[in-house]
């Protein structure tokens, strides 16, 4: 199984940005995807952005339209998520997914879609 892992979560003031990044172990199929979810306390986990990763066809959640940036890097295996303009409400810890299988060019925006899971970072941002 491919083992993920995610790097880039920290404290940052309101407006502010960041940069996570999700290696994977092992290699990736064209016919996978790869996702963005988050998880605030006392709320379910959400996607927040997903690309195919052979057409890098992307999704993202509204809450984050025009702010945050899903891009894959295939010769390394990593998928990145550029924060822009955060927000208070953009506190949660983030986690990086990965769903194997069937060819799709639809992000699948479902938890149980996903196959394997990062260990997750944190965000927080300040107000």
């Amino acid at each position: 199984q491919v083992q993920l892992v995610e790097s880039g979560g920290g404290l940052v003031q309101a407006g502010g940005s960041l940069r996570l990044s999700c290696a994977a172990s092992g290699r990736i199929f064209s016919s996978s995807t790869m996702a963005w979810f988050r998880q605030a306390p006392g709320k379910e986990r959400e996607i927040v952005a997903g690309i195919t990763w052979s057409v890098g066809n992307t999704y993202y959640a509204d809450s984050v339209k025009g702010r945050f940036t899903i891009s894959r890097d295939s010769a390394k295996n990593t998928v990145y998520l550029q924060m822009s303009s955060l927000k208070p409400e953009d506190t949660a810890v983030y986690y990086c997914a990965l769903r194997t299988g069937v060819y799709t060019i639809v992000v699948h925006q479902t938890t149980s879609a996903y196959d394997s899971w990062g260990q997750g970072t944190q965000v927080t941002v300040s107000s």
